[in-house]
């Protein structure tokens, strides 16, 4: 039996070559590399909502707080009132277990609890030391902020 020397040719043809698939592979690379580049955005995006979530969070629990309490946990208190009842004045008369253990912010800081706030000294203030871990920073971010 022959082999005709067409089907020969042809059938060297129909692969790919080396340089072909590492040219292929190269484009494939870039593409993704651009799209992790342009997503690195998007898990900062995430932190924020994760604050702003956890500030409405606590703004129900400190809400339950004060119908059980009365007033608010002053700042010494703080976060641990809904945790744990506080034994410093005021002590509350009623007290119920709101949470069971206070989360940290998206970068694995502790939360800051004021009572007076800042801006709005008959309400309490959150904050978040944002991305530096540093409290009283351009990058903080607060409840009561508008």
């Amino acid at each position: 039996m022959r082999i005709h020397p067409l089907s020969v040719q042809i059938r060297r043809n129909s692969g790919f070559t080396l340089l072909e698939m590492v040219i292929v592979l190269g484009i494939i690379a870039m593409i993704l590399g651009g799209a992790i580049f342009a997503m690195r955005g998007i898990g900062d995006a995430a932190k924020l909502r994760q604050v702003e979530s956890d500030f409405k969070s606590f703004q129900s629990a400190f809400a339950m707080y004060k119908l059980n309490a009365g007033t608010y946990p002053t700042t010494q208190q703080g976060f641990r009132a809904l945790v744990e009842k506080p034994s410093s004045t005021p002590v509350p008369r009623r007290w119920v277990q709101v949470m069971s253990k206070v989360p940290l912010d998206p970068w694995d800081s502790d939360y800051i609890y004021r009572f007076p706030g800042k801006k709005r000294a008959n309400e309490f203030e959150m904050i978040s030391k944002g991305p530096d871990g540093m409290e009283n920073s351009a990058d903080d971010l607060s409840s009561q902020d508008d």
